[in-house]
């Protein structure tokens, strides 16, 4: 019996990134053509994973959307979220209280946990 291959890492896919922070910044591709002279179609391309960047046009890119080069490169995709928020020190207490308590539950009761809170926050916005 042939050994077991090693699932592949999964590939990063800097487009995505880039659109996330420009996104989560409210700002259009057009926006970042005008801060950087990069043309929108080649903006599409990258964000769509057709092209790769080089380090140059990425430091154009990220200096357009004021975050870091190495935000870009950042290996948890909750850590480059969570690094752009700024917490209350109560906020943090409660999420570090999660953070601890949902350690010891299930995946079935995480999932449960975090529809629950997805219908508080909802019933709380209405």
């Amino acid at each position: 019996m042939p050994p077991a291959k090693e699932a592949a890492p999964a590939a990063m896919n800097i487009g995505t990134t880039i659109r996330g922070y420009r996104l989560q910044k409210g700002m259009s591709q057009g926006d970042i053509e005008k801060r950087t002279g990069l043309l929108r179609c080649y903006l599409s391309r990258v964000e769509n994973g057709h092209t790769v960047p080089s380090l140059e046009t990425l430091q154009k890119i990220a200096a357009a959307l004021d975050v870091p080069l190495s935000q870009f490169f950042a290996d948890d995709p909750v850590s480059r979220d969570v690094a752009a928020i700024a917490l209350t020190e109560d906020e943090i207490r409660f999420l570090t209280q999660i953070q601890r308590y949902s350690s010891h539950l299930s995946d079935a009761d995480r999932k449960l946990l975090l529809a629950m809170v997805r219908k508080f926050a909802q019933t709380a916005l209405t």
